[in-house]
């Protein structure tokens, strides 16, 4: 049964043993004083009064009531990196009072969207107006969402007895993006808009239609027909009219999420961080580009020409998690309806085999033009141990969907994106 008064009396405050101690030496230190007297019990009694004061004077230091500010060196406002970076942080903390302070702990700690925990401690020595500063760096940061929690100030006394804590609320979330690198050219890509390889493509990549959009800058060697004569007459300057152009093919990119096709965490970033890159390949070309990712909650972004459209998209991809357990023949079945016919549809997967040939067979018969960019993350050792037999057996899954009409691409380091892309390796 529990009672008020018990409870009360159990949550009184429990005094640390320092103090119990120094209680202790200056009752007995007085009982001397008492009882013996002369000059060396008055020593004693002055002396540890003294130290008591002291001691005890340290709880109103100010450490409790510090203020700090924290400062990111190497990012914005918005502390926006990629994965792979660091932190460069600056704390400033200035302590009320007049008390003096020999030194200060500090400790700051980094959390991760998961719970994960990263705890960082420094030291410094405040200057005359009771203010210091700290600066540190922190290790490489993996893709996600970051908060601050609570920073810690605590300080001593010069015998070590007792310590003094306070703290301080300087939150800032940090987003850190995927990894991402720069693709030039995507050159099977652009050969299948104009036809060279699936011919029931569209070929109209950029025509102009006969919707006119705005007005531009007169460009020389601009048609009469072009000349926005309203305009040019409003402004004194030659203006021309600007016509919508017709959209190219939509494109949809499936970012696999199934828990059990990754062999470790580092082949999922790899996945994340190829889709990332599509996804700033797509945003500098105007190309209108969509996101299936499956996994513990299903999102489904539609392809879109917009920077704000690409914005959500990476976004999304900053908290995503190899979570998923669906498989992609019954992801294909589920949201077949809400894609588009004829797009190009670009798979990013570790999987290989039977399983994926079912699926872009399917998405051959669904109307769409089916791409897999099979991730497969080696560590260097392994590299290093199989060697080209290892090379050959990756090329095989490549060349067999390659057999088959389809394209396709092997990715073991996010670096190689852009030459395969490119067209720098050739699969016979």
């Amino acid at each position: 049964m529990n009672r008020p008064v018990f409870k009360r009396f159990g949550e009184r405050p429990r005094f640390p043993a320092a103090l119990w101690l120094l209680i202790s030496c200056f009752t007995a230190s007085l009982f001397f004083l008492l009882f013996q007297g002369g000059k060396l019990a008055s020593m004693l009694f002055i002396i540890i009064t003294l130290l008591s004061v002291y001691l005890l004077s340290g709880n109103w230091s100010g450490v409790k009531r510090a203020l700090g500010t924290r400062k990111l060196t190497n990012t914005g406002q918005e502390a926006q990196l990629e994965a792979g970076q660091s932190l460069q942080i600056s704390i400033q903390v200035q302590i009320p009072g007049y008390w003096p302070i020999p030194y200060m702990m500090i400790k700051d700690q980094l959390i991760r969207q998961n719970g994960e925990e990263a705890i960082f401690e420094g030291s410094l020595v405040p200057d005359w107006k009771r203010r210091g500063e700290l600066f540190y760096s922190t290790p490489p940061l993996r893709r996600g969402y970051y908060r601050f929690g609570a920073t810690e100030c605590l300080t001593e006394d010069i015998f070590g007895f007792f310590q003094h804590k306070g703290l301080i609320q300087l939150q800032q979330p940090i987003t850190v993006y995927p990894q991402t690198v720069t693709i030039r050219e995507w050159a099977q890509f652009h050969q299948m808009l104009k036809g060279m390889q699936h011919h029931s493509t569209t070929t109209r990549a950029h025509r102009e239609t006969t919707q006119i959009n705005g007005v531009r800058e007169y460009i020389y060697g601009d048609r009469l027909s072009r000349i926005h004569w309203n305009a040019t007459a409003k402004t004194g300057t030659w203006k021309s009219k600007e016509f919508e152009r017709e959209s190219l093919p939509k494109t949809i990119i499936l970012l696999d999420r199934t828990a059990r096709a990754y062999a470790d965490a580092d082949e999922f970033e790899l996945a994340v961080s190829v889709a990332a890159s599509l996804f700033r390949y797509g945003a500098g070309r105007d190309l209108a580009l969509g996101l299936l990712s499956i996994g513990k909650e299903s999102t489904y972004f539609e392809p879109k020409q917009s920077q704000n459209h690409h914005k959500h998209i990476l976004k999304h991809l900053v908290g995503v998690e190899a979570d998923g357990y669906h498989s992609l023949n019954q992801i294909m079945k589920e949201h077949s309806r809400d894609l588009p016919a004829g797009c190009f549809f670009v798979l990013i997967s570790p999987q290989k085999g039977s399983v994926m040939l079912q699926v872009l067979t399917q998405l051959e018969h669904l109307q769409m033009n089916p791409c897999h960019i099979w991730v497969h993350a080696l560590p260097s050792h392994a590299v290093k141990l199989q060697g080209t037999e290892n090379e050959s057996t990756q090329e095989d899954w490549i060349k067999a969907i390659r057999s088959q009409g389809y394209m396709g691409y092997e990715v073991s380091h996010l670096a190689d994106l852009p030459n395969l892309l490119g067209g720098a390796k050739r699969y016979a």
